[in-house]
């Protein structure tokens, strides 16, 4: 973890949560742990502070991935990636479901 600023806060990037995938795209064939997993799950750093209060949304690659704010505690914010606000989200499941399908006919012909 880097030193705090002034007007910092320190947070963790994780999967998204119920309320964040619930009605995301999930192709036929792919585990829910694909669509909850986000590029930046497991990093920790610090949000700049707008007004005292972390941002309620974090973007990631001009704003390919998001991450939104879950909770606040101890003084630590937790961000949930968000792939129904991600524009990739759809473009990245396909290719997730083509791996899988893959794996499948791969598997099969040993």
């Amino acid at each position: 973890m880097p030193t705090l600023m002034s007007g910092e806060m320190p947070c963790a990037l994780q999967a998204a949560g119920p309320e964040q995938y619930t009605g995301a795209y999930r192709p036929k064939g792919v585990p829910l742990h694909e669509v909850r997993r986000g590029p930046y799950d497991g990093t920790r750093a610090a949000v700049l502070l707008t007004n005292g209060e972390p941002p309620q949304q974090l973007s990631f690659q001009g704003g390919r991935f998001v991450y939104v704010l879950d909770t606040v505690l101890n003084g630590k914010a937790t961000y949930r990636y968000a792939p129904k606000l991600c524009p990739l989200h759809r473009e990245l499941m396909d290719a997730v479901a083509e791996a899988y399908a893959e794996h499948r006919i791969t598997k099969g012909n040993r």
